[in-house]
């Protein structure tokens, strides 16, 4: 599971920092064009906002990978360990539920439905667009399975980019 956890934290962490570069030059170039050569490039806009919507699914998944998402900590740090750690495995199994549910079953809906109505500019199928949310959705499914597994047995798999990280460590 180390191996998984660490493939997938490297993968989504270069995809994401991959997709803020383009997405930061593309705005540049829409800058310049608009500004300096007086003849905003259109197509820029649209490729930027499709990859804001990757790059929060990807993010996201992300998150859920290093357990870096928004938590409800008062409440968990109210518990003792015991407890605490079944209310965690509780509350990752919800999220792998809603994930596996709606963003991987209803985002292939959602994409494949999608899939013959081209974007405005670019022309590309929104299906390709929507296929963000099951490939992310995997992602924090796959995720989620070894957070529930960590909550259950106690021992947390570091993540490989946590310096401060050890392995075996309870939670």
């Amino acid at each position: 599971m180390t191996r998984v956890k660490t493939v997938m934290t490297t993968v989504l962490g270069w995809l994401a920092a991959f997709l803020l570069i383009v997405m930061a030059f593309l705005v540049l170039f829409q800058v310049f064009t608009r500004y300096v050569l007086d003849d905003p490039a259109s197509f820029t806009e649209e490729l930027v906002r499709y990859f804001l919507i990757w790059t929060g699914f990807i993010g996201g998944a992300y998150a859920f990978v290093t357990r870096q998402h928004m938590a409800l900590v008062f409440v968990r740090d109210r518990f003792g360990e015991g407890p605490r750690r079944w209310l965690m495995a509780f509350a990752d199994g919800l999220v792998l539920v809603f994930a596996l549910v709606v963003i991987v079953i209803g985002g292939t809906q959602l994409a494949i439905g999608a899939w013959g109505h081209p974007s405005p500019l670019l022309g590309v199928p929104r299906g390709l667009v929507y296929a963000v949310a099951p490939v992310a959705g995997l992602f924090i499914v796959l995720a989620q399975v070894i957070n529930v597994w960590e909550d259950v047995t106690g021992k947390r798999i570091p993540n490989p980019h946590d310096e401060t990280a050890d392995e075996g460590a309870p939670l």
